[in-house]
């Protein structure tokens, strides 16, 4: 099965950058599709940007412009270069991974603000 294990969260100024990073388990993740996802208090979970195993990408349109997702396969990991970031991307970030069923992470915290 997969595990996810999320680094890279933290405290960042508006207009900073902050790169996650998810490292996952297993032989087969170059199959998984990968997604980011975010959760702000009140609000429900929401799709931030996935990448499937052929590469195709997609972002939220809140984040379009300013987030890239990427995969390396040969670590098993997947990326979430943000950049430009806003208070309002302030949230806990949760990697997960697609194939039949859903797979996530325990859930990073990053937080926007002077």
């Amino acid at each position: 099965q997969v595990q996810l294990v999320e680094s890279g969260g933290g405290l960042v100024q508006p207009g900073g950058s902050l790169r996650l990073s998810c490292a996952a388990s297993g032989s087969i993740f170059s199959i998984y599709t990968m997604g980011w996802y975010r959760q702000a208090p009140g609000k429900e979970r929401e799709l931030v940007a996935r990448i499937t195993a052929g590469g195709s990408t997609d972002y939220a349109d809140s984040v379009k412009g300013r987030f890239t997702i990427s995969r390396d396969n040969t670590k098993n990991t997947v990326y979430l270069q943000m950049t430009s970031l806003k208070p309002e991307d302030t949230a806990v970030y949760y990697c997960n991974a697609y194939l039949i069923r859903d797979f996530w992470g325990q859930g990073n915290q990053v937080t926007v603000s002077s």
